[in-house]
Parts: structure tokens; C-alpha cells; sequence
């Protein structure tokens, strides 16, 4: 080994590891891990025709929808009031993550703790209430919260002030690979000195002005029947089925978890990002294999090291081709072989949370050693080993978390479970 690259060793080795210690979850399959992972594990569906007040008529028929989810119950009220769908599953998904790590708030200081979030959607229900107010009733029938509560930063600024965080915190407004962005800033984060970041994206698109604006996505699915609305990787596929909610993660500096007995769920090893053009699917073969290449790096992981890999199945013909095929250019032959696997068919696609509950969705993956199934698909089309129909026995040790976002964005994850090292 020359002195140049035993240096480089050396610095990697001291480099403030990341790790994941709580996560919290509200999604259409449940609200907390356990009933997540029951129905990611099972491949239990919950697409269903589309009932929020004022969408029964639009052309969008089938999503994922948080149902039964009370904001009221775990959420007091002098933030409901401030705050929009989003931020309520941001904050509920944050509490149940910091309860699940059993972070010692009261011991740290509160500038060691920062927050980060991503968001594609912002607050639409709330400002669509606030509008109809004014138009409705007039100015004064406006509340001073349509300041702050559709904004994308709302979800960062009302957990951190919940929380009492004053240590970095940030948000990512960015198309869907912004969820693996966000988790690639806490990193650097806790690189940089922090201790913890309260970390992830929540999304809530499906009230009427939201659906109006996505009606202009052409990827998204208009499909009648659930069963056929989100096939990514098969011959029917005609786009994705959107979905709300989001998770929440703990990230730690590994050392400081491990020391204080906390349970480390997974690690961060790398990170890798992209832009190759809104809908421009067949360049993103080549930035997304690039995005996979550079996190593969930084993870200092090879190849055929990957045990499984989340897609992020888009669901049109040729973004999925454009993803097997990225699959394939970075992991050689050994991404015709690796288990690959998209939960998100039986929730829906939650725009900037979709990776990060992907990301969850991974780390209980290895915690279970299984990889769960592709809800709703049989007959795939392209050369993937696509997990369908029931879950796989897998002694699944590191894994792939794919994103790409309608606006051109492409990202990659690379995590280790809590097992072992690199």
C-alpha cells in the first residue's frame, strides 16, 4: 500500500460514522414499524379509489391514503392549528422515531440535535382552505399561519421547535431523490460535529389542488381498477399510483449510539446524486448507474457486496427499461442477480417520502433477513430478479436504495444493517 493511499485509509477510519437508531412511520399500510413492516413484509394492498372530500370527480382514481389517522391525538393544538397534513405526518413520524432510539433529550445539548426534512408537495391542503376563505369570505377570514404552514420548510421548523433542536437544521425542496438527499445532509451533518439528526420526508398531495396540479404529470397512472394502476417493470405498466405520508429516521454519530447502549438499525455507507432532466427517462439510465457508482464508492463497496436493491419503479415503459438497465450498468453481472424489490406498488409513490420509506423499508429488510415482495406484479418484462408475489428468505447484509424524481433528479443509498462492518 502506497502513502498516499494508506493516508486516505487511515482518515476514512476516523471519518464520524452515521448511523440509524429510531424510526418513525405514517403510511397508508400503518402508522408505527410494526404494522408498516406487517404489511411491506406480506405485500398487503392498500391502493384504493381515491375518497378525499372535493377529488371524487377527478380523472386521478386510485392512490395510497392515510386513513383513520387522527392529527388531534398526537399532535397538541397550538401546532395543529399552525400547520398543514404534511407536517402532521412529519411530526407524528418524528416523535415515534425519537421514542423508538430513546434519544436522552434532557442529557444533550440542544445544538448537538438538528432536524432535517425534504419536500416535494409543501402544505397544499391547508393553503387550498385558506384561499377559500378569502375568495369565499374575504381577507379577514385568512389566518396568519397560510404564512408558514404550506411551506416546504414548515415540517423542519415545527419539529424542531417541538423538540427544543437548535443544532443544524435544514430542509431539501427537491423532486422525489430529495428524500435521499436529506439523509446524505445528515450525514454531512454529523460529519461536521452534530450528534443526531431528527431526519426524512412526509408528503400529503392528495387534497384537490394538489391532484389538480400533478394532473399534469404524465408518469402519473389514471387507472380505474387498483390491481392495474401501478405495474412497474411489466408490460401494462402505464405510470404510478401517488400515495401520502412519510417517515421519519434517528441518525447518530455511530460512536456516541453505541456508547450510550442505543440499538444502531442500520448504517448510512454512501451516497450518490445526479441530474439528468425533467422526464428525460432514457438519459437517466446513465446519471442514475452514475449515482450508483459514486455511492458504491464512497461506501467503499463493490458490486456484488449489494444483497438487495429498493427500486424506484416509476411504472412507465421506459423509465423502467432506462432502471434495469442502470441496474445492470453499475452492478455488472451481478444486477441481473441481486433480488431487487418496489414495496411502494401496494402504498403508492409519496413523491419526496417514497425513498425514505424505502429506506425503512431496507433497514427492517436486514434486521428480518427477507426481502419483501413487489405488491400487485407477476410478469416481469425486464432482467430483473424482481421479488413478487410473497416475501424471500435472504441474509440480505447491505443494501440499494434507488430514487428519481419527475423534475430529473437521480439517487442512490448504500446501507449496511447492524451486523458487521465494510
Amino acid at each position: 500500500m502506497n502513502a498516499t493511499v494508506e493516508t486516505t485509509s487511515r482518515a476514512r477510519k476516523h471519518i464520524r460514522g452515521a448511523a440509524i437508531t429510531g424510526m418513525g412511520i405514517v403510511a397508508p399500510n400503518g402508522v408505527g414499524t410494526d404494522a408498516f413492516w406487517k404489511g411491506v413484509r406480506e405485500g398487503i394492498t392498500f391502493l384504493d379509489r381515491l375518497t378525499r372530500e372535493g377529488c371524487e370527480d377527478s380523472p386521478l382514481r386510485i392512490a395510497g391514503q392515510v386513513r383513520g389517522f387522527e392529527p388531534g391525538s398526537v399532535v397538541e393544538e397550538r401546532y395543529l392549528v399552525q400547520t398543514d397534513r404534511f407536517t402532521h405526518f412529519a411530526m407524528t413520524a418524528a416523535e415515534l422515531a425519537l421514542d423508538d432510539a430513546r434519544l436522552p433529550r434532557k442529557d444533550m445539548s440542544p445544538y448537538a440535535v438538528g432536524v432535517v426534512t425534504a419536500s416535494g408537495s409543501g402544505g397544499g391542503e391547508f393553503g387550498q382552505r385558506e384561499l377559500q376563505q378569502l375568495w369565499g369570505k374575504g381577507p379577514r377570514y385568512v389566518g396568519p399561519y397560510q404564512s408558514i404552514a404550506w411551506f416546504y420548510a414548515a415540517s423542519t421548523g415545527q419539529i424542531s421547535i417541538r423538540g427544543g433542536f437548535k443544532g443544524p437544521c435544514g430542509v431539501v425542496a427537491n423532486d422525489e431523490a430529495g428524500g435521499l438527499d436529506a439523509l446524505a445532509h445528515a450525514c454531512r451533518s454529523i460529519r461536521h460535529g452534530a450528534d443526531a439528526i431528527v431526519v426524512g420526508a412526509a408528503e400529503a398531495p392528495l387534497a384537490p389542488y394538489s391532484v389538480v396540479c400533478q394532473l399534469g404529470y404524465e408518469e402519473m397512472s389514471l387507472a380505474r381498477d387498483a390491481g392495474r394502476a401501478y405495474l412497474p417493470f411489466t408490460a401494462d405498466a402505464c405510470g404510478f399510483a401517488p400515495g401520502e405520508g412519510g417517515a421519519m429516521l434517528i441518525v447518530e454519530e455511530e460512536g456516541a449510539a453505541l456508547r450510550r447502549g442505543a440499538r444502531v438499525r442500520g448504517r448510512i455507507l454512501g451516497h450518490g446524486a445526479t441530474f439528468t432532466g425533467p422526464s428525460m427517462w432514457e438519459r437517466s439510465r446513465e446519471g442514475l448507474a452514475q449515482a450508483i457508482r459514486v455511492a458504491l464508492d464512497e461506501a467503499e463497496c463493490a458490486p456484488e457486496e449489494i444483497d438487495v436493491v429498493f427500486a424506484d419503479a416509476l411504472g412507465t415503459p421506459e423509465a423502467d427499461r432506462a432502471e434495469a438497465l442502470a441496474i445492470a450498468d453499475a452492478l455488472g453481472a451481478h444486477g441481473t442477480r441481486v433480488p431487487v424489490t418496489a414495496p411502494k406498488t401496494g402504498f403508492g409513490r409519496a413523491y419526496c417520502a417514497a425513498p425514505v420509506l424505502d429506506v425503512a423499508s431496507a433497514v427492517l429488510a436486514m434486521e428480518h433477513r427477507v426481502v419483501p415482495p413487489t405488491p400487485y406484479v407477476t410478469d416481469v418484462c425486464h432482467d430483473l430478479d424482481l421479488v413478487t408475489g410473497s416475501s424471500r428468505a435472504c441474509g440480505a447484509r447491505t443494501a440499494l436504495v434507488l430514487s428519481r424524481g419527475l423534475m430529473g433528479c437521480n439517487a442512490a443509498l448504500v446501507l449496511r444493517g447492524p451486523e458487521g462492518d465494510m
